[in-house]
């Protein structure tokens, strides 16, 4: 009797699988806990709504640095390094955050943070997938993907259970919210100086003992991978720009409508977590890496009323159940879709920089969502034009690429 599928994988690889998965669900939570208090910052700062979706813009757009310098770092100088400076790094920056006396300094400090977030993602994915079992893969990829949801899950729990307590000060309890991961983020960090470095990367380290090493960077856009290079970007914007247009401002809007958040972020984020480790585990088995998003995305763009213009409470927790399993569920493949597309030596570098270039295009989605409120467009309407391009731009990209399942790291 063939044994369990994830009695295939060694202890020392869920050792790092794990960290990893942790490390990547604390960033998304230091990152989404300033959704729950825009309005708290936009009293103290006396900003308007644009202004305070700059604040995820920005942060956003720095994660463009860190990606691609942390992607790089990793393919000289090995994953983890990369991955201690982007914990302790973005841990610091939460932590200033939270003592910011101006919008400008808040706005700077949240800059300075996606650097470290995004030095995560780009160096932790080569190191948990390069020593997981290939044909596991998308599981896998389904699973660290959904980190980002459990992130956001255990934000709302946070935010639902210690504001309370602090809402009497509303310009003290924003600051206490963002301080919530420092914490958690020193464990994480000591667990992480404990995990192996990825073998495929030691291993072409050995064979490329005395050898000269040209920057990784470059090679991104050599013919054979420059067409990799764009397509993944564009591939990535089309995908962040849908996810950021569901989420940034949907607290904000479940409050105008009167609503207690937590039921519908918990069955949001709950459906992420489930779907991006369905669709992932569908990748392997039908229609491949384009096929299972493909089906993830489509759902997800017809779910897009339901989301946002139900007019009972049943309606808007369907949508957002529907939502979370389908849209943010199709980024399941993602993790396993750019390691497939890039090569060893520039697999850091690669799915760093497609991913947060991405991030960089879709950085602009809260902010035109901001600024179309401003002009007079109801929040619904600007989230759901939003939605509906990103959705449809996912979809087209996906078949515009390869399809990648199967292929072997090397």
């Amino acid at each position: 009797m063939p044994q369990p599928w994830y009695r295939e994988v060694s202890r020392e690889q869920w050792k790092t699988f794990l960290t990893t998965f942790a490390a990547w669900t604390l960033d998304a939570f230091d990152f989404t806990i300033i959704t729950f208090v825009l309005t708290d910052i936009r009293r103290s700062f006396e900003v308007n709504l644009a202004l305070a979706g700059a604040l995820a813009t920005v942060t956003l757009l720095f994660r463009m640095v860190g990606g691609i310098g942390a992607g790089t770092l990793a393919d000289r100088y090995g994953r983890k390094g990369p991955i201690l400076f982007a914990i302790a790094w973005y841990t610091v920056f939460a932590f200033l955050s939270g003592l910011s006396t101006s919008y400008v300094m808040l706005f700077a400090f949240r800059g300075l943070f996606g650097i470290g977030m995004g030095g995560m993602w780009a160096a932790g994915m080569p190191l948990a997938l390069e020593q997981w079992p290939a044909k596991h893969r998308g599981i896998a990829s389904g699973i660290l993907q959904g980190g980002y949801s459990a992130g956001f899950l255990l934000s709302s729990l946070v935010y639902q259970l210690g504001y309370p307590m602090l809402s009497g000060n509303p310009d003290r309890a924003w600051r206490l919210m963002l301080w919530a991961g420092v914490l958690p983020a020193i464990v994480i960090f000591y667990l992480m100086t404990r995990v192996s470095e990825s073998p495929l990367w030691l291993e072409q380290q050995r064979q490329r003992a005395g050898k000269p090493v040209r920057l990784s960077l470059a090679r991104l856009f050599d013919p054979d991978l420059r067409w990799a290079t764009i397509h993944t970007s564009l591939l990535m914007g089309a995908f962040v720009w849908m996810y950021q247009s569901t989420t940034i401002w949907y607290p904000t809007l479940l409050a105008n409508l009167k609503q207690q958040p937590l039921a519908f972020l918990l069955l949001l984020n709950a459906g992420g977590v489930i779907g991006s480790i369905a669709f992932g585990t569908l990748s392997e088995k039908w229609g491949g890496r384009r096929g299972a998003a493909t089906l993830g995305m489509i759902a997800g763009v017809l779910s897009a009323p339901v989301y946002l213009f139900s007019e009972t409470s049943g309606g808007l927790l369907l949508g957002a159940w529907l939502i979370g399993f389908c849209a943010s569920g199709a980024w399941g493949i993602v993790p396993g879709y750019l390691s497939e597309r890039f090569p060893t030596e520039v697999r850091g570098v690669g799915t760093g920089f497609s991913y947060h270039v991405g991030v960089g295009i879709g950085a602009f989605a809260p902010y035109l969502i901001g600024a179309l409120t401003d002009a007079g467009t109801a929040l619904q309407t600007a989230m759901f034009w939003c939605v509906i391009g990103g959705g449809l731009g996912v979809i087209t990209l996906l078949w515009l690429g390869p399809e990648t399942r199967g292929r072997n790291l090397e």
